[in-house]
């Protein structure tokens, strides 16, 4: 993929960034946001549905029914069959969530009024995170834990070398027989071959998941759906406001929020002078080399902010007065200096 010159960020209406270039951009000195809790709720939502989808055998129950014959014997074939369509209810069983980000916690708190156990597992939880979750979810120590002890497991972390096919063969054989498996976060945490083999042997009782695959999709005991989870009216529009203001924010402010590759920074708009953000390699003497190209075009450093993330590291440096493009290509000219903008006002209501 070819990327412009021209580009300044690259925002995704969601969470996941995946089919995202990150590190190439990242050497670029272009940051990507995201819109992590959008549309949380919506996907909170559909995993409890999916849960009662499971639960009391309604895919199956449903499908029963629309293939009857129109007969005046409707009514018997249902008294006489719906038994084998008998579930069981959510309340008392235990629910183990693998990852306490938005979605994580959202579910959490909704099992929990359903008056389910909930068992969490999250080594990086935030403190926003921690302050939201219900005081009542107990804490695993480890996933195996948290398998051992669940009814249902719901996954709720991203794609990444750890979680690839974290949800493997002796990792299904930990779990209790029966337990049903939600996978409203990426398809690639369960291994497959593993899965349909857990799922024949009746040790796992169901899998919904929102990301169907050819081999799985046609099981009796897997639910699939279309990638549902964000598709709300409501959700669409969160994320669609969401990451409109975050791009503002950065391209009239400098301000980094919800970025999965540079650190953030909280700013306020500048009421004098301007405003100078350098994207650099996280070395030392940067921020030196910068403030005397300033000093030596007599310009005053009225504020700065310096952040790192790994490699890269972010300035945004108010200054007295107009910055010449001969200090800007002074300062574009220090090795290890990736991008550098002087930020102006779109001048566009709030």
């Amino acid at each position: 993929m070819s990327i412009p010159e021209s580009l300044k960020a690259i925002g995704r209406a969601g969470a996941g960034v995946n089919n995202i270039p990150v590190a190439e951009l990242t050497k670029r000195g272009i940051p990507v946001f995201n819109t992590p809790g959008a549309n949380a709720n919506a996907v909170c939502e559909l995993v409890i549905a999916g849960m009662l989808l499971a639960s009391r055998n309604i895919c199956q129950a449903w499908n029963y029914v629309r293939q009857l014959p129109d007969d005046n014997n409707l009514d018997q074939a249902i008294e006489q069959n719906k038994k084998q369509f008998a579930g069981f209810e959510l309340m008392g069983k235990t629910l183990g969530i693998v990852g306490l980000g938005s979605v994580g916690v959202k579910v959490a708190n909704a099992a929990i009024s359903l008056g389910m156990k909930v068992i969490g597992y999250d080594p990086t939880i935030t403190v926003n995170r921690a302050w939201e979750l219900s005081s009542v979810v107990k804490q695993a120590l480890s996933i195996d834990d948290l398998l051992m002890e669940s009814d249902f497991v719901s996954f709720h972390v991203p794609l990444n070398d750890a979680t690839r096919n974290m949800i493997n063969h002796s990792r299904l054989q930990l779990m209790r027989a029966g337990v049903v498996l939600l996978n409203f976060a990426r398809d690639g945490i369960i291994e497959h071959s593993a899965l349909l083999n857990a799922l024949n042997e009746n040790k796992v009782s169901f899998y919904v998941s929102d990301f169907p695959s050819t081999d799985l999709k046609d099981h009796p005991r897997v639910i699939n759906l279309p990638h549902l989870g964000a598709s709300t009216k409501e959700a669409e529009e969160n994320c669609a406001v969401m990451i409109a203001k975050q791009i503002r924010h950065f391209l009239e402010y400098g301000a980094i929020i919800n970025s999965v590759n540079f650190p953030t920074v909280e700013v306020q708009p500048f009421q004098s002078g301007k405003r100078l953000a350098v994207v650099n390699a996280n070395i030392p003497n940067m921020v030196a080399q910068i403030s005397s190209k300033l000093a030596a075009a007599n310009l005053n450093i009225l504020g700065l902010v310096n952040k790192s993330l790994d490699e890269i590291a972010y300035n945004l440096i108010d200054v007295n007065s107009e910055i010449s493009t001969q200090v800007l290509q002074e300062i574009a000219g220090i090795a290890g200096v990736i991008q550098l903008r002087v930020l102006e006002p779109l001048g566009l209501e709030s």
